[in-house]
């Protein structure tokens, strides 16, 4: 579960730009943009088609609400499955020290931006950001640690896709 948190905490905190400890004037976040809520938008029989189950919904990070983001975590037998939604851009992400391997992918027929994070668990996750009028909606499988015969986790998340995509935003 460390990992997880870790994890995950690398994907939002690294996002913010403490430059001034808040937004720049770049940024797309405002206080009136309504973000999609996953824990609310994604139907449970999504979740159970892409492998997690409905029940383990988490939303923030450990139960925490992360300002300017909806996030929600749901856990399979394999994997774990969590949907983030902010404000921010593709360029923000892309432009974030530690985000790497970025390239165009198509999941669930829509195109996004497949990316990995630098570190120790590069290899047991794997993010997609599909581009949102609200901003950006990123979808992010993360292998269970300590499997066995552990799948890339980015064709776990083209297989997830399928059934969770279509419930985002555009």
């Amino acid at each position: 579960m460390a990992l997880l948190i870790g994890a995950l905490a690398t994907g939002v905190v690294g996002c913010e730009d403490t430059t001034s400890g808040s937004p720049t004037a770049g940024s797309s976040t405002t206080a009136a943009q309504a973000l999609f809520n996953p824990c609310t938008g994604i139907p449970d029989e999504a979740l159970r088609a892409a492998g997690v189950d409905p029940a383990t919904e988490e939303p923030g990070i450990a139960g925490v609400h992360q300002s300017g983001w909806e996030i929600c975590n749901w856990d399979g037998p394999r994997y774990f499955i969590t949907v983030f939604s902010t404000g921010r851009t593709v360029a923000e992400f892309e432009r974030k020290p530690g985000n790497v391997d970025f390239q165009d992918v198509t999941v669930g027929g829509r195109p996004g931006r497949q990316f990995r994070v630098e570190g120790a668990s590069k290899y047991f996750d794997c993010d997609v950001l599909f581009p949102a009028a609200q901003g950006v909606v990123q979808l992010k499988v993360l292998n269970r640690a300590g499997r066995d015969n552990l799948e890339d986790p980015c064709a776990i998340l083209q297989r997830v896709g399928v059934s969770i995509v279509p419930a985002l935003p555009h």
